[in-house]
């Protein structure tokens, strides 16, 4: 058969490249626009070529909050990676009304908006009416002000994080593990393994797919992290919990230096957009080796 084409139905993707022009591309130029200029006002700026680029590379508050952006994935990853697979080992096996009742349960912070998290958490650890607050200050005994003390910021911070997203790496895990046939398992019966070497030898490797995509989508929502700990410290006290996207609004709004944070807001992201070419290679890999 000859097929007919037809190029007018290049017109039926027209609204997609309008819509990402408005949504992606316009903005895009218009921050490119801004950092290589030195903006005073609406009328009055000067180019200035690469020089806040410059600038901002050899900042010491992006370097380190590059560090703290770093430091605050890793350890939510090392958090929520074992904790979501032990919360799917736990979960029914079998269909019925408690797998459908827990599922819904857990993916309950997932449905909550980011905004609403801070807030929640703002009141959950203030220690006259919070549970957790009143828990450490009143019953521990321990001296709980996180608005002040920087490692309890943090540890508040990551906490919030964890709750927040750990139902979606168990959920992840729980499709990997509902996904094994059962022909596995009963071999392992017959052979009389333990719980320990079904996890090891059958679980686990099963489950490398789906903990893969956990992990990069974890540490790249968690890369571009700000609603959270922005509601719930400020980026304080001091700078301790200022993230890379704390610090780019800090800076375009906070202090009005919009050449400089234009010209971050382009580093930050090619740095995502490294990680995204990088994280999609992985994925693919990984794909690949699903269907070896």
């Amino acid at each position: 058969m000859q097929k007919t084409v037809d190029n007018r139905a290049w017109l039926l993707v027209l609204p997609v490249f309008l819509l990402l022009a408005f949504n992606a591309i316009i903005p895009l130029m218009t921050v490119v626009n801004y950092s290589v200029q030195d903006v005073f006002d609406a009328t009055h700026r000067i180019f200035v070529g690469i020089d806040w680029y410059r600038k901002t590379l050899h900042s010491p508050r992006l370097h380190d909050a590059l560090l703290r952006q770093f430091v605050f994935s890793g350890l939510v990853l090392l958090i929520e990676l074992p904790l979501g697979v032990a919360i799917a080992l736990m979960m029914p096996k079998k269909g019925g009304w408690a797998t459908s009742l827990t599922l819904v349960l857990i993916a309950l912070p997932l449905l909550i908006p980011s905004n609403v998290i801070g807030t929640i958490w703002v009141v959950f650890l203030r220690p006259d009416i919070g549970l957790l607050g009143h828990f450490i200050d009143h019953t521990l005994g321990i001296h709980f002000d996180y608005p002040t003390q920087p490692i309890q910021a943090w540890i508040s911070v990551v906490l919030m994080e964890v709750w927040h997203w750990t139902p979606l790496v168990a959920l992840l895990a729980y499709a990997g593990l509902r996904a094994i046939p059962d022909a596995y398992f009963q071999a392992a019966r017959i052979d009389g393994a333990s719980a320990w070497a079904v996890f090891r030898y059958i679980q686990l490797p099963k489950m490398r797919g789906v903990l893969t995509i956990a992990i990069l989508l974890r540490f790249m929502d968690s890369f571009l992290i700000y609603t959270e700990p922005f509601v719930l410290t400020g980026g304080g006290p001091g700078d301790s919990t200022t993230f890379l996207s704390i610090y780019l609004v800090k800076l375009a709004l906070g202090e009005f230096n919009v050449g400089s944070a234009g010209a971050f807001s382009i580093i930050y992201f090619l740095i995502v957009l490294a990680f995204s070419y990088v994280f999609y290679q992985v994925l693919q890999r990984v794909g690949m080796g699903e269907r070896k």
